[in-house]
């Protein structure tokens, strides 16, 4: 079995001995993370090759940054989406995962948009059409793929506690989430929905107005998988409670179990 989480961790600096601990206590296999906030050089690399850790980053000083940590060997590392070489923005890293079964994995962090009309937006739904082009074509690989991250997107009003203040926002604009339903036509499947039906799941409370104490949350971060990776989906869950943790990232990790 391969466990396999995904995680906005909200800067890698401020939320080491959180995330040390996480991965000391829960253990996955793989670990991808979003918003280290990191240069390369500055990822604090030996905090996590002592928990015996194989380290790929794609950092960025201050903002950004993806990184994949794993207990299995890392080949053919891809650092970047394709489809825009000026693009300077590090919101994508993909490997494969040699473990008994090879498992392409791809960590990503998708624009947020905001404010929407504008710029922002723009590059968040050109971002988008370059992650289905960049989809499509590992569909074609037929090999397992899980393509997790924190991707900024609330797919059904079911996936916000209030879905009314998000409808002007460019997690909940009708094109973001057509956008989204491109990719789960194209073949891949929502790993959390194919297992957990129904309201009240989120995977992101604002630090704001008590957001987590009156579980005023959204479900934006997510794991699609290929069809090749949902025949080996075992399960798939949220662990809410790490946001009740002491200097908490306001996303919690987002867990999908393989048998792989």
């Amino acid at each position: 079995m391969m466990r396999i989480a995904t995680f906005n961790i909200n800067g890698v600096k401020a939320r080491l001995p959180a995330l040390l601990d996480w991965l000391r206590t829960s253990g996955p296999d793989v670990a991808l993370l979003q918003e280290i906030k990191s240069v390369d050089a500055a990822f604090p690399h030996e905090a996590f090759a002592d928990l015996g850790y194989n380290i790929e980053t794609h950092g960025q000083k201050g903002f950004n940054g993806v990184a994949i940590l794993s207990k299995y060997p890392l080949e053919d590392v891809v650092r970047g989406l394709p489809g825009d070489a000026g693009d300077e923005q590090a919101r994508w890293i993909e490997a494969t995962v040699v473990g008994a079964r090879a498992v392409r994995v791809c960590g990503l962090y998708l624009p947020n948009g905001n404010p929407a009309p504008g710029p922002k937006y723009n590059y968040k739904l050109a971002w988008m059409d370059r992650l289905e082009a960049r989809a499509r074509d590992l569909l074609a690989s037929e090999e397992p793929v899980v393509m997790a991250g924190d991707y900024n997107v609330i797919p059904q009003p079911e996936d916000a506690a209030r879905p009314e203040a998000w409808r002007e926002d460019a997690l909940f604009l009708p094109e973001t989430r057509a956008a989204f339903r491109r990719l789960l036509y194209l073949g891949f499947t929502d790993a959390f929905r194919a297992t957990t039906p129904g309201p009240g799941h989120y995977t992101f409370w604002d630090y704001q107005a008590g957001a987590w104490e009156k579980n005023n949350g959204i479900r934006i971060d997510h794991a699609l998988l290929s069809p090749q990776a949902a025949d080996l989906l075992l399960s798939c869950r949220i662990e809410a409670a790490m946001r009740a943790g002491e200097k908490p990232s306001d996303h919690v990790p987002v867990w999908v179990e393989l048998d792989a």
